[in-house]
């Protein structure tokens, strides 16, 4: 955090997480190995805790574990990395020193370069320690899950209080900023979520007044893994039922896009740049339908099964041709045909079709909500 850690901020850039790891002995993935297992893509956000400063990978370390051992599929994601070999996914948004303001600064770019489904957000300790602001830390932390909320509306977003300090000054800060957590959270819509973070410690789970040690990172680990499993759409790929939300593709960080906002039935479906609008717009039903643009449904051409078939907008009519499951790693698989939702020979240029294929785990046939 900003008192503590200024001169060892480790993880700005992945070069930086790099040198820090060659000192202590960690290893951390370039940014060109950077780990995905094709799970649910858990982006973890926030300052030099979520980095896990004094103990490399933090509370990351025990919550992989969890999911590892509840048989969770999930992904890690972000532009920093480290930790140990007991940390199989190293990837993190976790900066250390940084303000709620700084993250708001670049939240969105990471926010699209990711794809998250699900972000972690434990974020103003170092606001507190540096006495920013304070009585307006609140709104910045308002502020900044408005912008998630807007960049990703998808997402489901766990804001954690923060943990506690050993300064009574700074705790009592803390205390202040956290009091008003729940009343911000209650008011940014369901798939917003509180996490008593600050309960789950004592300063006795701090190693120097600040940073948690080894036993507070995984008393943080197992209080993130309750609120997750309280949550289940949290740690599936599927997009929520009745909530209209953009479907990407992570290998090229386009979306899903109907050609030309079309709403005429046979409209080929694509890859274009994810933009908010109408056409890259999908809900689920119960019912197992993507409905889009102009209420109509994502459908396979003529009902077909063989590789290359069209994938289309059509008038939503109850048939299979028109449902869709989804596997662990992010694939759409119709339930007419057991084949996947492809994009052709795995391009990444806007206007690229979106065909069905036989399911082959590749990144063309990866999808998340953004």
């Amino acid at each position: 955090m900003g008192t503590c850690v200024r001169g060892i901020v480790r993880t700005v850039t992945l070069a930086a997480a790099a040198l820090v790891a060659v000192a202590v002995g960690v290893a951390v993935p370039s940014a060109a190995s950077a780990e995905s297992n094709g799970g649910v893509r858990v982006l973890p956000l926030g300052d030099s805790i979520t980095d896990g400063y004094n103990v490399p990978g933090g509370y990351r370390i025990g919550l992989w574990q969890r999911l590892a051992a509840g048989a969770y599929t999930v992904d890690f994601v972000g532009s920093s990395a480290n930790g140990p070999a007991s940390l199989a996914d190293h990837d993190h948004e976790g900066h250390s020193g940084w303000r709620i303001d700084q993250l708001d600064a670049n939240i969105v770019a990471w926010l699209q370069a990711q794809a998250p489904r699900t972000v972690l957000l434990h974020i103003g300790t170092n606001d507190m320690n540096q006495n920013y602001d304070i009585a307006n830390a609140p709104a910045r932390l308002s502020a900044l899950i408005d912008k998630i909320r807007a960049t990703s509306p998808g997402v489901e977003l766990f804001v954690a209080t923060i943990t506690p300090e050993s300064d009574a000054t700074r705790e009592a800060r803390v205390q202040a900023y956290n009091g008003a957590i729940p009343g911000i959270v209650a008011q940014k819509g369901p798939l917003t979520h509180l996490v008593d973070m600050h309960s789950a410690l004592t300063t006795a789970d701090l190693a120097d007044g600040v940073h948690p040690n080894a036993t507070g990172y995984d008393k943080m680990a197992a209080r993130w893994y309750d609120a997750l499993r309280s949550v289940p759409s949290s740690l599936r790929v599927e997009p929520p039922v009745g909530v209209g939300v953009p479907v990407g593709n992570p290998q090229s960080l386009k979306c899903l896009d109907v050609q030309n906002s079309g709403t005429a039935n046979g409209t080929q479906v694509q890859l274009w740049t994810c933009n908010g609008t109408a056409a890259q717009r999908w809900t689920r039903t119960a019912a197992g339908e993507l409905r889009g643009v102009g209420d109509r449904c994502l459908d396979v051409n003529g009902s077909g099964t063989a590789n290359g078939t069209k994938i289309q907008i059509w008038t939503c009519n109850g048939t299979n041709a028109q449902k869709f499951t989804y596997t662990a790693a992010g694939a759409i698989v119709n339930v007419n045909s057991g084949a996947c939702v492809d994009v052709t020979s795995g391009g990444t240029a806007n206007g690229t079709k979106v065909q069905l294929y036989g399911c082959n785990g590749t990144g063309a046939q990866r999808w998340a909500v953004r």
